[in-house]
């Protein structure tokens, strides 16, 4: 009896894993192609903005272009990555239109010099092209859940470059403390296929290589619970930012025309002040905290320009923003805690990036395959702290805190 059952339930696994992988090579492919035009898109779109600056005070029509743009296709309520986070843990289908929508409308934020992101994006349009193959085989609501995953991870791959930090951050930001591992081989198999299509695009990977001395010393295990608990601290203000700034456009401009316009206008008023250095995603910024030298207030005023060109209704994503965030501000904190600011920049891009989703092991991957091996150890230590003292604010509200950060305890709240 037992030789039987242990038969049966081999057939089982080995047709789980055989159904799963043609779905995943189907839409890793399929995400893999619009993930790379994606990256080329936007591309394009900065490099045009950089090289004709005078773009930039296009941006109120950027604007009004985005909000008719989702009024075309029946996206009043304008869905965001919040909806892809809920469809996955409540099993609702995602809007197949906000594919094409997002991706439009974030090429078009850019395109203009909109402070955004592209992971946000690429997560609604994985959901949204997951959905719509989700509905072309008539999958159930728990296979539809399984295949949002899947689409997230592959566009995000696709995109960022980092398929391993994409497989695990769809099957850990959903529920904070509950980890999907069902969907570990379709996420893992999706994620790799449209890694090596984007690939074949030219699109690059992701990757810095620091090549700076380091030594765990027990006076730098505390100067990083030290940097991590101030990493923490602005991440809350970051969070608070850019939920704040979404509520008031919001509650003090109905219309979303006339709210666009404000917020297109401020930041007009900003550039007049600050010039263009914190327009678009800002990965030049990065760079700059990774091998150069910031400017003191640059974490700041990035998260000003995001908060208020997501909040008034420009679309794109919070991710690349958090990662300017990180590195400018561990620039400057490593520069006052006796550290190698270089070093300090690229554990703020994995701690701020912790914080803000409340995703640790995502966060230690990302830093894997950004940075190497070689620092993983201090990562670890500032994201373990980061994850933490944050608390329970999240970039995103849908998230579910399933578990307590502080004690074996089942909470089940949504994040703040």
């Amino acid at each position: 009896m037992h030789v039987k059952q242990f038969f049966m339930d081999l057939k089982l696994n080995i047709c789980f894993v055989c159904k799963w992988l043609w779905i995943a090579l189907i839409l890793g492919v399929v995400c893999g192609v619009v993930g790379a035009l994606f990256h080329i898109a936007i591309d394009y779109a900065t490099d045009f903005r950089t090289s004709h600056s005078w773009i930039v005070w296009g941006l109120p029509l950027g604007g009004l272009a985005i909000v008719y743009l989702y009024r075309l296709v029946h996206l009043v309520h304008e869905p965001g990555t919040n909806t892809i986070i809920q469809s996955v843990r409540q099993q609702d289908h995602v809007p197949v239109l906000l594919a094409p929508a997002i991706f439009l409308a974030t090429v078009i934020t850019h395109l203009f010099g909109g402070s955004s992101g592209r992971e946000g994006a690429a997560l609604q349009i994985g959901g949204s092209l997951a959905t719509t193959f989700g509905k072309i085989i008539h999958a159930d609501q728990r296979e539809m859940s399984m295949l949002i995953m899947c689409g997230m991870s592959a566009v995000f791959s696709a995109l960022f470059g980092t398929p391993l930090t994409a497989t695990l951050f769809s099957m850990e930001v959903v529920s904070v403390g509950v980890f999907y591992y069902a969907a570990l081989v379709p996420c893992l198999c999706s994620s790799l296929i449209s890694f090596g299509i984007a690939q074949c695009f030219g699109c690059q990977p992701t990757f810095y290589s620091l090549n700076l001395p380091f030594q765990l010393t027990p006076l730098l295990c505390l100067q990083l619970v030290i940097f991590a608990l101030l990493i923490a601290t602005f991440s809350i203000l970051f969070v608070l930012m850019m939920h704040y700034s979404h509520k008031w456009f919001h509650q003090y401009f109905h219309n979303p025309y006339i709210r666009v316009l404000v917020g297109a206008a401020l930041l007009m008023i900003l550039v007049v002040f600050f010039k263009q250095r914190y327009l678009g995603a800002g990965m030049d910024v990065v760079e700059a905290a990774l091998y150069q030298e910031v400017f003191p207030y640059d974490f700041f005023m990035k998260a000003l320009f995001t908060a208020i060109t997501i909040g008034c209704g420009f679309k794109g994503g919070e991710i690349v923003p958090t990662f300017v965030i990180g590195s400018t501000l561990g620039y400057v904190l490593g520069l006052l805690l006796g550290m190698n600011p270089h070093l300090t920049a690229a554990i703020g891009i994995v701690g701020m990036f912790c914080c803000v989703i409340n995703s640790p092991l995502t966060s230690l991957m990302l830093g894997a395959e950004m940075f190497g091996i070689q620092y993983l150890t201090a990562m670890a230590i500032v994201i373990a702290f980061c994850y933490v003292l944050s608390g329970y604010f999240s970039l995103y509200q849908a998230q579910k805190i399933v578990y307590s950060k502080t004690s074996v305890e089942f909470i089940n709240q949504n994040a703040k």
